[in-house]
């Protein structure tokens, strides 16, 4: 996607922040805005006020414990990629009076570093290790926003909904780990307004994007070894079987046509289990990964899928049959469009889906390419021409609570 910087081209900074305050001051009071902020200011204002956030203090929670911090820092999987977020932007950060900071998923400061001026300034403002910078807490910012659009952005001045923050400008893109599209956090360059650039957002974005690339290199090293391991003990295994590292990869099969990844559930554990691509199989554990048998039986088709959107953070997809029940985790992208197939049971084109999801007829490329990987995993129940889910499978969505609004990953063209 193209990048949106917060300050327009030729815009002056101090005459553009007042008219900001004036648009936010209209939209706080409910009256005629005498302008529109950028579309993804304005939706994460609109989630401010369900909210009922203070825009003057936010909602700010304590800090983290030194010991909780230290837990977050080694579960967030971000610590491998902290050398390359550092050596991408301390640098920048200290001469351009800028802190970098990381956060985790759920909005957390992990690392904080750079100019020491800024990061006392930060200091004031609660913006210290182990605090809360998600939007339910501090508001519209740059580290929050991202994280809920998932993808980078820039916030200036008084695009910021608490006011405490206005003094500053901030640019943050998030991070996913490239084995499992699973969001981990973000990074964030902060610095006071006046210091405001627009080529912050990209270089922020570029040194993400290396960030991530450092961790597809580790899995990629990790998959050979396990490959390794694989191919001496898939000789000695009668029938077929693949070899898969935590996350679905495959590093070798026997018998069967290979696949880039299948579909293993969120909590598996060895036994019997159902997988949408294979049907009933056998799971057996390995030093860093699966062996995945495939069972001679005939395979009973599932019965009941449930899409499960109720998280704002992330969406499940259950399934359900004679065999038991298995869930998988959902990218953004797939969740959007399996919500899509639900409302349609009819079935969507390709144009139709790229309509829905894009605004856009013509991104069908993109869909087909979407779909076949979904259809891959989820074969079992999935069909196409068009494409829609099996007629003689029941199919759930578990939406919000009444009051709040499904996941900010769900397609805005389809929300109702």
């Amino acid at each position: 996607m193209q990048l949106e910087a917060a300050l327009p081209v030729g815009a002056d900074p101090r005459r553009h922040a007042r008219a900001l305050a004036e648009v936010r001051e209209a939209a706080l009071a409910g009256t005629t805005l005498p302008g529109r902020p950028r579309a993804v200011i304005g939706a994460s204002w609109q989630r401010m006020r369900r909210l009922g956030l203070d825009p003057d203090r936010g909602s700010p929670t304590p800090p983290l414990a030194p010991e909780q911090l230290e837990a977050r820092r080694r579960d967030s999987g971000l610590a491998t990629v902290l050398p390359a977020l550092r050596g991408g932007l301390i640098g920048l950060a200290e001469q351009a009076a800028h802190i970098m900071v990381v956060v985790d998923a759920d909005g957390r400061v992990l690392w904080r570093d750079g100019s020491t001026a800024v990061r006392r300034r930060a200091d004031g403002l609660g913006f210290v290790e182990g605090a809360d910078w998600h939007e339910p807490a501090t508001g519209t910012n740059a580290i929050g926003t991202a994280l809920v659009a998932r993808h980078p952005v820039q916030v200036y001045s008084a695009e910021h909904y608490v006011s405490n923050q206005h003094d500053w400008t901030c640019a943050a893109a998030p991070l996913h780990d490239p084995r499992n599209g699973r969001l981990l956090g973000a990074v964030d360059l902060s610095g006071p307004a006046s210091t405001v650039h627009p080529s912050t957002l990209a270089l922020v974005d570029a040194v993400a994007k290396l960030a991530e690339a450092h961790l597809r290199t580790t899995h990629l090293s990790d998959l050979e070894r396990l490959r390794g391991l694989a191919t001496p003990l898939l000789a000695k295994v009668k029938g077929r079987a693949v070899i898969t590292d935590p996350h679905g990869w495959i590093a070798a099969s026997a018998g069967l046509v290979p696949v880039g990844r299948i579909a293993l559930p969120n909590d598996a554990a060895p036994g019997r289990t159902w997988l949408p691509t294979y049907g009933d199989c056998l799971l057996e554990p390995l030093p860093g990964g699966w062996l995945v048998r495939l069972t001679e039986e005939e395979d009973a088709p599932p019965t009941r899928v449930v899409l499960d959107l109720r998280s704002s953070r992330e969406s499940t997809l259950r399934v359900s049959g004679a065999a038991g029940t298995w869930s998988h985790r959902l990218s953004p992208r797939h969740a959007e469009m399996l919500y899509v197939l639900a409302l349609h049971r009819a079935g969507r084109s390709a144009s139709e889906l790229s309509l829905d999801l894009f605004g856009d007829a013509g991104r069908t490329v993109t869909v087909r390419a979407e779909m076949s990987r979904m259809r891959r995993h989820f074969g079992g129940f999935l069909l196409a021409r068009p494409y829609r889910f099996d007629d003689d499978v029941e199919v759930v969505v578990e939406r919000p609570a009444d009051g709040e609004v499904l996941p900010h990953s769900v397609a805005p063209a389809v929300r109702g």
